[in-house]
């Protein structure tokens, strides 16, 4: 029994315990699955305000720059014109290079070059200029060629970036001189040929200051504050997608084209610049491990030169939630070892209770109708061992009346046996003595009524003496029914007694069965 308890008990504490830590790992992996979920949201949202923000500095550079530039293409248009009025009616070796110094004082110019078609070369360079370096400056080399030809012949020039096309004249936007090679500067150019000449106007003014406005307004200063001010933010860099695409764009002049238009891209990957360079793109978000960090990145596509690339320290965004959750499963299973723990104590207190009565019962099975079981726990198991002790006590007594009962049974059955058994050797004896004098008594009045007929029938001419013969062998029958009567009944009255005698032996041997059961119960 000691051996089934420890088994059962065994059984239910696994089934318990397994229980526990189905609901304990199914609860850690929706935990860490709504948490990963949770922290992929925060991230996307982090990253899209982000973004959001890099979008509106950008659309705010693209109007301060639009404006700004639209004021300098007027002004470069005018002052073109203006240069084509004075210059109307020379050739181009015939402007020297102090005529074009005079013009550019008065106008405020950084510089003006004479352009000239070279038919030997199938090229326009740079004859003339107020400055040395911009000399021997080629179209063909940057491969603007065809421009030269289509300004002359007054249509419309194509040039991806210009900020002011018309015929006969052509804007390009702020770029880095080509010329000045020692240190970094920066002009705006226009193109302008003046109908009858056979030169090209080039006026330029220096752009320094107002390359230096847009940096300082644009979104590479807003970049660096966000990188600076975000506690996620690793990097931000607004990327061109045609120059990861053909990396020789990068290297052309106009217009001035780069990888990475603002910010930084140092945590780009081989599969990062891959799908850049792909035919389409489209907003993408992935975590990455780069350089020993994990990192989540962000891709957004504003237009098709433009994508908005954000990378967030996931490790660091995730982890608040992974410790908040890993307090939470911590918490979660120390709260089923305590529920454990309660459960096998409860279940040892019901289960000890139920083997006392168990043990109470088995002791009742062997005939002990004096064992009791002891629980005071206010439980129904309470109940159920008060109810067992009282049908113990009443088996009890109950038992111990018919013992006794049985006992006077025995007692009067031996008696009743004893008498019977007296009365059977009486009837017999009684039974055998009046079978023998009524024989007797019958032999004696039959050879009396015979004698009586005999005389009778030697009796001469004796009227009525049929009669009294047949009157005598009446008596005779009469003498034999009585004989007969009598036996029967000594018979009769000896198998009566004879058959009690038997009974009283039968009740005896009951009793004595019925108190041999009694002595196996323990009163």
């Amino acid at each position: 029994m000691k051996g089934e308890k420890i088994t059962l008990r065994r059984q239910f504490l696994i089934k318990v315990l397994s229980l526990l830590l189905i609901i304990a790992i199914v609860s850690g992996i929706a935990q860490l699955y709504l948490m990963k979920d949770q922290i992929n949201k925060q991230s996307n949202s982090q990253a899209e305000a982000v973004a959001n923000t890099v979008m509106r500095g950008l659309e705010q550079t693209d109007l301060a720059t639009t404006t700004i530039e639209s004021q300098i293409d007027l002004t470069l248009v005018s002052h073109s014109k203006h240069i084509g009025t004075l210059l109307k009616g020379k050739n181009a070796s015939e402007i020297t290079k102090q005529e074009l110094s005079s013009i550019k004082e008065e106008l405020g110019l950084a510089g003006i070059s004479i352009i000239k078609e070279n038919a030997a070369k199938d090229d326009f360079v740079a004859i003339q200029s107020t400055e040395e370096e911009e000399i021997g400056f080629s179209f063909k080399e940057f491969g603007y060629y065809e421009i030269g030809h289509l300004l002359m012949a007054g249509q419309l020039p194509k040039v991806p970036g210009a900020t002011f096309t018309n015929p006969y004249t052509l804007v390009l936007p702020i770029a880095q001189s080509a010329s000045h090679a020692d240190k970094a500067k920066f002009f705006k150019y226009a193109y302008f040929y003046e109908e009858g000449t056979d030169f090209i106007i080039n006026p330029f003014i220096e752009a320094n200051e107002v390359n230096q406005y847009l940096e300082n307004v644009g979104p590479e200063t807003e970049i660096k504050e966000l990188v600076k001010d975000g506690e996620f933010v690793q990097e931000i860099a607004v990327l061109n997608p045609k120059v990861f695409a053909d990396p020789t764009l990068a290297e052309q002049i106009y217009p001035p084209l780069k990888q990475v238009e603002a910010g930084n891209f140092t945590y780009g990957t081989f599969n990062d610049k891959k799908m850049l360079a792909g035919s389409s793109i489209e907003t993408a978000t992935f975590i990455e491990s780069v350089k020993g960090k994990k990192l989540y990145k962000m891709f957004i596509p504003l237009d098709e030169n433009r994508v908005i690339y954000i990378a967030l320290d996931y490790e660091k965004m995730s982890g608040p939630l992974y410790r908040h959750s890993i307090i939470l499963i911590v918490s979660g299973l120390a709260s089923l070892v305590v529920l454990f723990l309660l459960t096998a104590r409860f279940f040892n207190r019901i289960y000890e209770n139920l083997q006392k009565i168990k043990t109470q019962i088995t002791s009742l099975e062997e005939g002990d109708l004096t064992v009791k079981s002891s629980i005071k726990d206010g439980s129904e198991l309470e109940v159920l061992s008060e109810s067992t002790n009282r049908m113990v006590d009443k088996l009890n007594t109950l038992v111990t009346d018919t013992h006794e009962q049985a006992i006077k049974a025995q007692r009067l059955s031996v008696l009743l046996e004893s008498e019977a058994s007296e009365s059977v050797k009486k009837m017999y004896t009684l039974s055998t003595e009046a079978t023998i004098k009524s024989r007797e008594q019958l032999n004696e009045i039959t050879a009396f009524l015979d004698e009586i007929a005999a005389s009778l029938l030697i009796l001469p001419n004796a009227g009525g003496t049929e009669e009294i013969l047949e009157r005598v062998d009446a008596l005779k029958q009469i003498a034999k029914d009585r004989t007969a009567a009598t036996t029967d009944t000594t018979i009769t009255l000896s198998d009566l007694v004879q058959s009690l005698h038997e009974q009283a032996s039968e009740l005896s041997d009951i009793s004595n069965s019925l108190l041999d059961y009694m002595g196996k119960f323990k009163l």
